[in-house]
């Protein structure tokens, strides 16, 4: 007995705007059949004593330090701007 039927299969590519075939939509529900399948297998594993991860692999933060900086001077900045007004960089409206 299939854990997930070809209607399913189709209602989800249509969700996700994807163009099925019926032909396609029995290949896929095979396919994801086998892979829920597979999951639940994973319910049989006693995980009783065993610490909730967020991943696989011990992860440090890796972002550099966040030290301030002096920016661009102004002059530098406004070279390549179209338009501007008080030292400001002038856009077009977009409210009324």
């Amino acid at each position: 007995m299939s854990r997930i039927s070809k209607e399913q299969v189709l209602h989800v590519a249509h969700l996700a705007r994807l163009d099925m075939s019926d032909e396609e939509a029995v290949t896929f529900t095979d396919q994801l059949d086998k892979i829920i399948t597979m999951a639940e297998k994973l319910d049989e594993l006693n995980t009783e004593n065993i610490e909730p991860t967020s991943h696989v692999f011990a992860q440090t933060n890796v972002l550099r330090e966040d030290i301030a900086e002096e920016g661009l001077p102004i002059e530098e900045v406004m070279k390549n701007v179209p338009e501007q007004q008080d030292g400001q960089i002038k856009v077009p409206s977009i409210l009324e």
